[in-house]
């Protein structure tokens, strides 16, 4: 088989991160790893798609809070609310209280119950709420929060597909990720993805700089203590438990950055 060219990972991370019309030519364990590697760069995109969006409204003339419902629905839109799926089939299967097998068959099921409703309504409310208020200090600082969110949120996959992860069931785009990033090598993409957040918080002053470093950071605490309570619970990860881990470091991160 022949090597795996960044062009490979590029089309693997977008082709399954995204809906965007990229078609992904080799989905084998190389493309994956590559791919992983490059979900950062995905969530670049995505973020500066909702940016963009809720900066035309406002330039538009629309108000906070149109602008911080518009970029709230931007990552949703631009992978068919696959993430969002996954983080409320997550809270189903956690919340259920059940065997791993038999919660893994609770969260593979295409309706969602009360635990991924409930779930799905105060982590979109909390997005909304944040970006609305950020939109409502700055322009600026409603986009660079949206760019921000939408990296770490991929980031976060990044780590959650390192060795050492094992995935819960056999098939599935979980078993086709997990564990093919190499620990030193997540991290390493983890430092450069908050070294990034604080060169795009520059953009508000010192303070800015901090502050974007900050929310990556905890925005992947945050993700990491999920995913090992799913691996605790579930016995690995799964497709859903991937949604579930960048909805959590997304929604993180823009309430670290309302904090300030």
């Amino acid at each position: 088989m022949s090597r795996t060219s960044p062009a490979d990972g590029i089309r693997f991370a977008f082709g399954t991160l995204t809906a965007l019309p990229v078609r992904v030519t080799r989905w084998d364990r190389e493309a994956a790893r590559a791919g992983m590697q490059c979900a950062p760069l995905a969530g670049l995109v995505v973020g500066l798609c909702a940016a963009g969006l809720g900066g035309a409204l406002t330039l538009l003339g629309a108000g906070p809070l149109l602008a911080a419902v518009a970029t709230a629905a931007v990552p949703a839109a631009l992978t068919r609310g696959l993430h969002l799926d996954g983080l409320a089939d997550t809270a189903d299967g956690l919340g259920s209280a059940k065997p791993a097998d038999e919660a893994l068959r609770i969260m593979k099921q295409s309706d969602i119950g009360p635990f991924g409703v409930i779930t799905l309504l105060f982590v979109l409310l909390a997005q909304v709420a944040v970006l609305f208020e950020l939109y409502e200090r700055s322009w600026a600082e409603g986009a660079v929060a949206a760019v921000v969110s939408a990296a770490a949120a991929r980031l976060a996959l990044t780590l959650a597909a390192r060795t050492g992860v094992p995935p819960a069931r056999p098939g599935g785009l979980g078993a086709a990720v997990a564990g093919v990033v190499p620990r030193g090598r997540a991290l390493l993409v983890a430092a450069a993805g908050a070294g990034a957040a604080a060169g795009a918080g520059a953009l508000l002053g010192p303070y800015g700089m901090a502050r974007t470093a900050a929310c990556v950071v905890l925005a992947l605490g945050a993700a990491e203590l999920l995913l090992r309570h799913c691996v605790r619970r579930f016995g690995g990860v799964t497709g859903d438990v991937f949604g579930g881990l960048a909805e959590t470091a997304a929604t993180t991160a823009l309430v670290v950055l309302a904090l300030g």
